[in-house]
C-alpha cells in the first residue's frame, strides 16, 4: 500500500480486511489516487433515473482542503427485468458522459457497473459493501494515513457545504469514529398534498424515535440512514465492513460503530433524501410512502410514549446496580413494567447482571456490557413488542405533545404534523449530540 505518514493507524487491519472480508474484486485498481485523498463519497445505484441530479449536487459543493473522490456503483442481479437493465445501462452511459465533463484533479468521479450479482445476496447491503470496500482500498493506498467514507443515495441531494462540513468535522474531532449528517426530506413543491402529509409524518416519526430513545437514556440513539452516514476508514475495516443485508443494512452497520464511542452528528450541513414511494427495499422511506399512498389513512401514527417511559425505568438507573447486592438487583427488576418483565425473564436478568458485575471494573465497563446485551436491535424489538402486546400506535399530534415537554420545546403551537416536524428540525439543527464510550451522550 506504500509508505504511510500517519503512524497511529494500524495498517495490518486493512490488510487483514482486504484478504479475508472485502469484496474480492478491485474495480479501480488502474486509476491513480491523489496523495492526500481524505474523503470518498459512495453511491450505490440501482434502477435509478435521478442519478445525475445527485452528481450535480456534489459537483456544486464548495472546495475542500484535500482531494475528494465520488464512486458510483451501478449494480444489478443476474437476469434482471428488461426495464431495470435498460435503466441501469442508461444511468451508466449518462454517468460516463457526465464525468468526462465534470471530473477535476481535486474532485474525481468514477462509475462502476457490476452485473450478474448473485440473487441470493443481491440488494442494497451488497451494493454498499462493494462500493465502500472500493473506497477504503483507495484511501488505504493514498498517503493521507486514514480517511473518511461517506454514503449518499443515488436519488439524494445535498447542500453546497456538504463536503466541506464533513471534512471540517473530522478535522476538528480527529478522534471521531463516525457520524450521521442532518437530513430533511423535500416538502416544498410537492403537489400531492396526501404525499406531502405522509412524508412529513414519516420524517417526524424518525426524529421522534431518536428523541424518545434519548429521553429513555438509551446511549446509542442516532439516526441510521444510509444516505447520511459517515465513518472513518480504519474503523470500517476493524469492524468488519458493511454487511450484505437486503434492507436495514445501515441500521445494523451503524450499531456496530456507535458503541465504539466518539460518534457524533454533523448538523451544520444537510442531506436531502428522496421522498418518493418505492418498493425496491422491504422497509424504509420508499416503502413507507408506498404503504401510505395505498392506504385510506388521513393521519400517520407512531409509537406510544408510554413505551419510552417504560424504557426509562429500565435504562435510567443501571449505574446504581453496577455493584448492587441481589436484593437491590431483584428490586430493580420488580419495579419494571409488566411488558418489560415479559420481554426479559427474571432468571435472564439476574444471570446477565451478575455476569456483567464480575466482568466490570468500572461503571463505564458495566454500562458498555449492559448495552451490548440490550443493544439497538433488542431495544427496537422491545418497542415493537410493547406496541403489539399492549399500546398500539398513537397519532403524531399526541406523540408530539409528550415529546415537546421532554426536550423543552415551549411554543404553544398545536400538534399539526408540519408544525411538529419544523420544530424538531429546528431543534436538531441547534443541538448536535456526541457519544463518548467512557461517558454518556452529550448534546450541545
Amino acid at each position: 500500500m506504500g509508505k504511510k505518514t500517519d503512524r497511529s493507524v494500524n495498517y495490518e487491519h486493512f490488510l487483514t480486511y482486504f484478504s479475508r472480508y472485502a469484496h474480492p474484486v478491485e474495480y479501480l485498481e488502474d486509476y491513480p489516487i491523489a496523495e492526500k485523498l481524505g474523503l470518498v463519497i459512495t453511491i450505490p445505484c440501482f434502477n435509478e433515473p435521478e442519478l445525475i441530479k445527485t452528481l450535480d449536487a456534489l459537483y456544486q459543493c464548495h472546495p475542500t482542503s484535500n482531494p475528494v473522490e465520488i464512486i458510483i456503483l451501478i449494480n444489478q442481479p443476474f437476469d434482471p427485468a428488461r426495464g431495470i437493465r435498460e435503466q441501469n445501462e442508461l444511468s451508466y452511459n449518462d454517468a460516463v458522459a457526465w464525468i468526462e465533463k465534470h471530473s477535476t484533479i481535486t474532485r474525481k468521479f468514477y462509475v462502476i457497473f457490476v452485473k450478474d450479482l448473485p440473487e441470493k445476496h443481491f440488494g442494497v447491503g451488497l451494493a454498499r459493501k462493494i462500493v465502500m470496500d472500493e473506497a477504503v482500498r483507495r484511501l488505504a493506498k493514498s498517503n493521507s494515513g486514514d480517511g473518511i467514507v461517506a454514503g449518499i443515495d443515488a436519488d439524494s441531494l445535498c447542500d453546497p457545504d456538504y463536503l466541506l462540513e464533513i471534512e471540517r468535522f473530522f478535522s476538528e474531532h480527529p478522534e471521531t469514529t463516525g457520524a450521521t449528517i442532518y437530513f430533511e426530506h423535500p416538502l416544498e413543491g410537492e403537489e400531492n398534498k396526501n404525499h406531502q402529509l405522509g412524508i412529513a409524518s414519516y420524517e417526524f416519526h424518525l426524529r421522534y424515535l431518536v428523541h424518545a430513545l434519548r429521553y429513555s437514556r438509551f446511549p446509542y440513539a442516532f439516526h441510521t440512514l444510509g444516505s447520511s452516514m459517515v465513518v472513518k476508514a480504519s474503523v470500517y475495516v476493524k469492524q468488519g465492513g458493511m454487511n450484505r443485508r437486503k434492507a436495514g443494512e445501515d441500521f445494523h452497520f451503524l450499531h456496530k460503530i456507535i458503541p465504539l464511542g466518539n460518534f457524533g452528528e454533523i448538523n451544520s450541513t444537510r442531506v436531502i433524501p428522496s421522498s418518493r414511494a418505492s418498493n425496491r427495499v422491504p422497509f424504509g422511506t420508499g416503502k413507507a410512502m408506498m404503504i401510505w399512498a395505498n392506504s385510506n389513512n388521513t393521519e400517520f401514527k407512531t409509537y406510544n410514549p408510554f413505551i419510552f417511559e417504560e424504557l426509562y425505568t429500565l435504562f435510567s438507573g443501571i449505574d446504581r446496580i453496577t455493584e448492587a447486592e441481589d436484593s437491590e438487583i431483584e428490586s430493580y427488576y420488580y419495579n419494571l413494567s409488566s411488558n418489560l418483565k415479559k420481554f426479559i425473564r427474571q432468571d435472564e436478568w439476574m444471570e446477565k447482571i451478575h455476569r456483567f458485575q464480575k466482568q466490570s471494573t468500572s461503571v463505564h465497563i458495566f454500562r458498555y456490557k449492559f448495552f451490548q446485551w440490550l443493544n439497538g436491535l433488542e431495544t427496537l424489538k422491545y418497542i415493537h413488542f410493547a406496541r403489539d402486546e399492549m399500546y398500539g400506535n398513537v397519532p403524531v399530534s399526541e406523540a408530539y405533545q409528550w415529546l415537546k415537554t421532554k426536550i423543552g420545546i415551549n411554543n404553544g403551537k398545536n400538534g399539526d404534523v408540519f408544525n411538529a416536524l419544523f420544530e424538531l428540525r429546528s431543534y436538531d439543527r441547534k443541538h448536535a449530540c456526541y457519544f463518548k464510550k467512557s461517558t454518556k451522550m452529550h448534546c450541545d
